[in-house]
């Protein structure tokens, strides 16, 4: 068996990375690791778990089921007038993810009677089936932590779960039926058997959960949507125009903002670490100062001293040696921190000296 070609691997990792499944470097997201529990395509599995955040699960697994089985409707051949007239009556403006929410609806309402599928022209056998995968997604979702939450039916709360999964199959009007796919602009056109088909106006925007491929492209199964939600869902590929800014380029202008404040503050920490730096050079230039001090004091024969005692306090004054008069002469070329120094070594030199001379013990 040969592996799948390169080009297919690839894009289907960029699928799953556009529904958040896949973080930047392709590692499975927390939301991936939820989708990968449904036996679904990703955007089903991405619809159920946005129902949960929005608040209408309960809605969400039931169009999810329709969506997964085939042939829900039938159109016999002598009955084709009939059965349309019978669809019609289940058609939920603008959406037919919602017409089929009200089908699956209504049949529960008539305890799911093999005889109202007839009247309606719905496959009994299909509807089962939907019932056995409504079933199975819900224990899943039970398992998984989902609420079994519902929003009473407000269908604008769904479309927006709906467009959370199919926000890359967006398309714009074109003509009257005829519509463009946003991201690849090729030219679609509304089915005749969709409920936005005969509303007598084609909405502006719209999602498809996917093409079929005839004479012509035709959406299969289609929302109509509100641009917010498309820039908000897919931010990646949609932005809105605010005040005569796109949303891309806000996030440019706060990116921006953003850089500015960085640079701000790296500035002020260069500034601070300069200071710091100054600051650390003046200290080691009075050390050596100090030491130079010291240096000159034993060249002298002084014997420095940083401890003053009583008995220094008690000398009136000190007697003029040759020595001191010499000490003098030196402290005349320092500075005056240096000089401050020097005196206090030579007058505690003195001060020992007395105190050896008096057998009088210094006081430490």
């Amino acid at each position: 068996m040969d592996p799948p070609p390169q080009d297919t691997i690839l894009n289907a990792m960029y699928q799953l990375w556009v529904l958040g499944a896949l973080d930047n470097v392709g590692e499975l997201t927390e939301l991936g690791r939820k989708m990968s529990e449904f036996p679904l395509d990703p955007p089903l599995s991405k619809m159920l778990i946005k129902g949960d955040q929005l608040g209408c699960t309960e809605e969400i697994l039931t169009v999810v089921s329709m969506l997964s089985v085939p042939g829900i409707f039938y159109r016999p051949k002598d009955r084709e007038a009939e059965s349309d007239a019978a669809r019609e009556k289940l058609f939920v403006g603008e959406s037919d993810h919602l017409t089929m929410l009200n089908v699956f609806e209504q049949w529960k309402r008539h305890e799911f009677s093999p005889e109202w599928c007839n009247e309606h022209f719905v496959q009994a056998k299909s509807m089962r089936k939907v019932r056995e995968v409504r079933a199975q997604l819900k224990d899943i979702a039970g398992k998984l932590g989902l609420k079994m939450s519902t929003c009473n039916f407000s269908y604008d709360v769904v479309r927006k779960a709906i467009c959370s999964a199919y926000f890359q199959n967006a398309a714009k009007i074109k003509g009257v039926g005829d519509y463009i796919n946003l991201r690849t602009g090729m030219p679609c056109k509304l089915h005749p058997s969709s409920a936005l088909y005969s509303l007598g106006y084609a909405p502006d925007y719209v999602v498809y959960h996917e093409l079929v491929m005839t004479s012509k492209e035709y959406m299969h199964c289609v929302s109509a949507v509100d641009p917010q939600w498309l820039a908000e869902m897919g931010p990646m590929f949609f932005s809105i125009k605010e005040d005569g800014e796109t949303r891309a380029s806000r996030i440019e202008s706060e990116k921006k903002s953003k850089r500015e404040i960085e640079l701000s503050i790296e500035k002020a920490k260069r500034e601070h670490e300069m200071k710091s730096e100054e600051c650390l050079r003046r200290r080691e230039k009075e050390d050596r100062e100090r030491r130079l001090i010291s240096e000159r004091t034993a060249t002298l024969g002084f014997k420095p001293s940083r401890i003053q005692t009583p008995l220094r306090q008690q000398t009136s004054s000190v007697a003029a040696t040759p020595l001191r008069s010499e000490c003098e002469s030196v402290i005349s070329g320092m500075t005056s921190i240096q000089a401050k120094q020097m005196r206090m070594a030579y007058y505690d030199d003195e001060e020992e000296q007395d105190v050896g001379r008096n057998k009088i013990p210094k006081v430490e």
